[in-house]
């Protein structure tokens, strides 16, 4: 009978090995597309090129996303990701390491871009000229002393 357990041992081992070799894992990508595309797309200060552009992801959480394309309004927005029910805290131990089945996170975010409107060359130069105004008229003197440097 000993001799028997001891037979057993090393296909048991080896069926363990097999077993955590085959472990789970989750994919996680998300891919940003615009419209029109062809933007630089730009996620937390890093380029990742114009869209739709994709990137794969170890963490959930907020995105800052900025969509930059000549002739449209430059775009920062703030996207969350949020974990789906497979992948949460009680549920993470398992699937990245027990469950021998590979589980996939694809998100895709769409943006619209937004043309960019000049101002009539006549509305900037008013602002101008009224801004250069401002800047000429003089500020009220202030007091003398401590109490004119606290304001008073």
């Amino acid at each position: 009978m000993a001799n028997l357990h001891a037979r057993r041992m090393p296909a048991v081992a080896v069926g363990l090995g097999c077993l955590l070799a085959s472990t789970g894992c989750v994919e996680r990508r998300y891919t940003i597309r615009t419209d029109p595309p062809g933007a630089l797309v730009i996620v937390n200060g890093e380029e990742i090129g114009p869209s739709p552009a994709s990137r794969g992801f170890y963490y959930y959480g907020d995105r800052q996303i900025t969509l930059i394309r000549d002739g449209y309004k430059t775009q920062t927005i703030i996207q969350p990701i949020k974990a789906p029910w497979f992948d949460n805290y009680l549920t993470e131990f398992f699937t990245e390491n027990a469950i021998p089945y590979q589980f996939r996170d694809d998100r895709e975010f769409k943006y619209t871009m937004v043309p960019y409107e000049s101002s009539p060359e006549g509305a900037l130069r008013d602002r101008a000229e009224s801004l250069r105004g401002e800047a000429r008229v003089l500020p009220q003197p202030r007091r003398g002393g401590f109490l004119g440097w606290l304001g008073f």
